[in-house]
């Protein structure tokens, strides 16, 4: 890494700091964007060059700030351990649980995310999510079984967080068990699933964060 690289990460990671700080009050946009910049010691200029997508950047890098402290959190759980629901029913906790560190500003990133405009980085950053709690878990598939089993969990990830977020833990992870326990397995779940459900549940998954 170079020392440019270097103090991007630096920066970007100052910047998101303050972004949570002020988007409760602010919201995800463009002006929360420049005080975010501004408390970390930009100019204007400066917070474009280094977020030329603005809100849009910062909540790229707030969700993998997020996939990263569930990691973190996860660090002390032998996943070999477990059988694959426990696997899932932890990784997805954990992840929630991260989030909840700062939920007032996720909630209006939730918001932001839920907006037509903004769906393909939501659904990107929900696949990321996905991907890298599937592979704490130990998945090694690369054949279809890779692409379905992240596309299922970001449907979860993704009601189980409007569900934490309007209800509190207990609902969310009663949520989470419900969708394990519906089909018993997670290859019958996937052989009944399809695209256009998966879509739906995350764009009503979606919904519920913006509208409550």
């Amino acid at each position: 890494m170079t020392d440019s690289d270097d103090w991007a990460v630096r920066t970007e990671a100052q910047v998101l700091d303050e972004a949570l700080k002020l988007a409760p009050a602010m919201g995800w946009t463009w002006p929360m964007t420049y005080a975010a910049g501004r408390a970390a010691g930009l100019s204007r200029p400066e917070t474009e060059l280094l977020l030329p997508r603005g809100p849009a950047d910062l909540a790229a890098l707030l969700s993998r700030r997020l996939d990263a402290e569930a990691l973190a959190r996860l660090e002390a759980v032998d996943p070999a351990g477990l059988k694959i629901r426990q696997k899932i029913r932890t990784a997805v906790e954990a992840r929630l649980e991260a989030a909840a560190v700062y939920e007032p500003a996720v909630r209006r990133w939730a918001g932001w995310c839920a907006l037509p405009l903004n769906l393909p980085l939501a659904m990107r950053l929900l696949w990321e999510s996905a991907d890298v709690l599937w592979r704490w878990a130990g998945d090694v598939a690369t054949d279809e079984n890779h692409y379905s089993k992240r596309a299922i969990l970001s449907g979860i990830l993704c009601g189980a967080l409007a569900i934490r977020l309007a209800g509190g833990h207990a609902d969310a992870m009663t949520f989470v068990d419900g969708r394990i326990d519906n089909v018993m397995t997670y290859e019958k779940w996937k052989a009944k699933l399809r695209p256009s459900d998966l879509l739906h549940e995350i764009a009503g998954a979606l919904g519920r964060m913006r509208y409550g």
